[in-house]
């Protein structure tokens, strides 16, 4: 199948291009300006690979997936239409509350510690264009107080009048009964009709998250209502593109669910965070091919370094209730983390904090960009340290199309770093690599500690392009990395990876065990008819989307807890129907696996009752996977890959030395580099300490690990040292 693979970042724009037996990678700079111009330029750098044109090479692509921060990049820059939001009578001041801790969604831990300085955010939509209306819903859906339409109809028209230019409606239970909203929106068409020029879209919060939580609901509607426009001009300017150049098969774009859907059926809210998901899809494709069972995804880009993990063969760790921005939303997306520390991180000295050196969050991108970019930047960054410690070729960065100014480098740190702290510009650099290292080894470590499991359990997945370049000083105690021919477009690869996806989440309680007697539920039509409408759904999508919904695979996930507890484990179910009282015991098995496994063996609590809060659907249609290549092993001699040497400067000698270059390209299989060596790749370079070896295997993948001899040295070193103290244990005993 041919396909285009396309991920947009901060700084950087990348596609991977299966066309035949071909597979061809790009990369070209991201313009924040306009997406649509990187999105056409790196398919045009594409087909010229392949020698081609552009109109030549889309009508013979099968697929074009997308994964962009649109959605981001215009919710920051706070440009959305002026809003205004129905709710329930009573209920106008809850968005504006929020939870308890809404003050700190969003922000940084070194912001929360000043207290003072701390605000709410500013909200999308004051409180003089929020309304309440005349009804309610109860919590079984039951309509206690029937909607006034009058009252509907005199707000709304007030409404319009302060300058209202959308609609968002999210009533008090109305994803469980949604008549209420459904009239309203009816009666805002009635008003403002499709053909009139004060056409004003509306959006239903219950439409948008059909589960419990009003203002994470609410609030996700809101978001979707606020980008919907900038994103439909956008994307719909990138389709006609497409369409005029000869594309005729779907825009799919990848979804923070790890989801895939065709782009006009798609939600803003939902393609959030989807470069990092589909980064961490493929890192589950990969590990599963080569046997893996536990990975550490890494992907340090310009802007950003990002952290998954697959855990025993499973992606299936999930956010709840993630924060975009500043705000609280009911959506659920596969759980990541991200830090500010990427290529493009500025470094700064905090006068406040006595003269403390910081590296990120802010980010020079792709404009400026770096100061030996030579585009106007004279802030100093993390690439501009790598540069003047001579990590980076100046001469060959994206292959030698893109010249680094060195001296433009040399003047930032000494300027912004070196002069203000008293020190030579090679150890301002290297402290800021120092520091942006640190960061990232904590933000692994908080992800695989805080989860309950050991560094040493895992392998460490290196993408990006900044990534192999700083990986030797983030990998910590993680024993092996693994770098990729694709490492540096690896999030456009693993959208290559992914199944068509549809996810349909819906709320509903019902008891599978009952507290106390720990009786099995006898009543399965509730279970059923639940299931059976969300697959009636799917099905109607997958229909619309021009898929075949025989072809589908339905998977059932379930939102569960047990009685007396409060946090809700996403179990994947065994049963896509009950019939028996066999099948709701294998619901409550696979429950109490999961359970025990995240959490603890001891507090698992059948006694307490077993729970079902919400239903998860998942319509698959599989596509066609690409498979790593397998080659026959050659020499251990990288000679043949060695381009020369040059000066760089390793933090063990203090100081530059000469250092053997080789062309990270032309290594073959079972060629081995010992370190200190540099690999120079075209969109990214590989740096290989003192302490290490790099090994490329038969699929063309490098590993990075300690020499065998030496792991035996640190083992029989621990060994000793642990023999010293228990014997000087003993001694202070007696």
């Amino acid at each position: 199948m041919n396909s285009i693979d396309i991920d947009v970042g901060g700084t950087f724009t990348d596609l991977v291009l299966h066309f035949g037996d071909k597979v061809l990678v790009k990369k070209v700079p991201t313009t924040p300006y306009d997406l649509s111009v990187c999105f056409s330029k790196v398919i045009e750098e594409g087909a010229s690979a392949l020698g081609m044109k552009m109109d030549d090479l889309l009508p013979a692509i099968d697929m074009i997936r997308y994964s962009t921060t649109i959605a981001m990049n215009r919710l920051i820059e706070k440009k959305g239409p002026h809003l205004a939001l129905i709710t329930t009578e009573g209920h106008e001041d809850v968005v504006l509350m929020g939870r308890g801790a809404q003050w700190i969604d969003g922000t940084r831990v070194a912001e929360r510690r000043n207290l003072a300085v701390q605000n709410k955010p500013e909200p999308l939509i004051p409180r003089h264009m929020i309304v309440g209306v005349k009804e309610r819903v109860d919590s079984r859906g039951r309509v206690l107080r029937p909607l006034n339409e009058n009252d509907v109809r005199e707000k709304v028209r007030a409404l319009v009048a302060r300058g209202a230019r959308g609609f968002v409606v999210s009533l008090l239970w109305g994803f469980l009964n949604p008549v209420h909203e459904q009239r309203v929106k009816e009666i805002i068409r009635d008003e403002y009709k499709e053909f009139h020029i004060g056409y004003l879209p509306v959006v239903l919060a219950g439409q948008v998250v059909g589960k419990l939580g009003e203002y994470e609901r609410s609030m996700a509607a809101i978001l979707d209502a606020y980008l919907h426009r900038s994103m439909q001009i956008e994307l719909s300017a990138m389709w006609d593109k497409l369409r005029e150049r000869g594309y005729r098969k779907p825009l799919l774009m990848i979804q923070s669910s790890g989801g895939i859907t065709e782009v006009f059926r798609t939600t803003a809210s939902r393609t959030f965070n989807s470069g990092p998901v589909s980064g961490l899809m493929g890192a589950h494709h990969v590990a599963r091919s080569l046997g893996y069972q536990n990975v550490v995804m890494t992907d340090m880009g310009g802007t950003s370094f990002d952290v998954g993990l697959v855990v025993k063969d499973s992606v299936r760790s999930y956010d709840f209730r993630p924060i975009i921005d500043r705000w609280m939303v009911g959506i659920t997306m596969i759980k990541t983390l991200s830090v500010g520390a990427g290529g493009g991180s500025i470094a700064s000295i905090n006068c406040l904090l006595r003269n403390q050196l910081q590296v990120g969050p802010r980010s020079a991108g792709s404009l400026p960009g770096p100061a030996c970019f030579n585009l106007g930047g004279s802030e100093p960054t993390v690439t501009d340290a790598d540069v003047v410690l001579g990590y980076i070729n100046p001469e060959f960065y994206f292959g030698g199309r893109m010249k680094l100014v060195k001296n433009r480098a040399i003047q930032a740190v000494r300027d912004k770093i070196a002069k203000p702290l008293g020190i030579s510009v090679e150890e301002g650099a290297q402290i800021i690599r120092k520091i942006v290292n640190g960061n990232m080894a904590s933000a692994i470590m908080k992800e695989v500690h805080l989860r309950g499991y050991s560094p040493e359990e895992f392998i460490l997945f290196v993408a990006g392009g900044a990534g192999p370049t700083h990986v030797e000083g983030f990998k910590g105690d993680i024993p092996k990395a693994v770098t990729f021919p694709f490492s540096p477009v690896f999030c456009a690869f693993g959208s290559s990876t992914m199944d068509i996806m549809h996810v349909y989440e819906v709320s509903k309680k019902l008891t599978l065990m009952e507290p106390g007697s720990q009786r099995l539920a006898e009543e399965y039509d509730a279970f059923n008819r639940a299931v059976e409408s969300l697959i009636a759904q799917a099905k109607r999508d997958l229909t619309g989307d021009g898929l075949d919904p025989r072809k589908a695979t339905f998977v059932l996930e379930l939102d569960m807890l047990y009685g007396g507890q409060f946090h809700v484990k996403r179990a994947l179910s065994p049963r896509l129907a009950l019939r028996s009282p066999e099948d709701v015991q294998a619901i409550c098995d696979a429950f109490e696996k999961e359970f025990s496994e995240a959490f603890s063996p001891f507090v698992v609590n059948p006694q307490g009752g077993v729970f079902i809060e919400s239903f998860i659907l998942k319509a698959i249609v599989p596509t066609e996977k690409v498979h790593l290549p397998e080659m026959p092993l050659e020499g251990h001699d990288p000679k043949a890959a060695r381009k020369g040497e040059r000066p760089v400067f390793w933090a063990g000698a203090n100081d530059f030395q000469p250092t053997p270059i080789f062309t990270y390209e032309s290594l073959r299989p079972g060629n081995v580099v010992e370190g200190p060596a540099i690999l120079e790749g075209e969109y990214t370079t590989i740096v290989v300490p003192a302490s290490m070896n790099f090994t490329v295997d038969q699929h063309g993948l490098g590993i990075m690990e300690e020499p065998a001899g030496s792991k035996e040295k640190h083992a029989y070193s621990d060994h000793r040292r642990e023999a010293s103290m228990a014997q000087a244990g003993g001694r202070n005993r007696a």
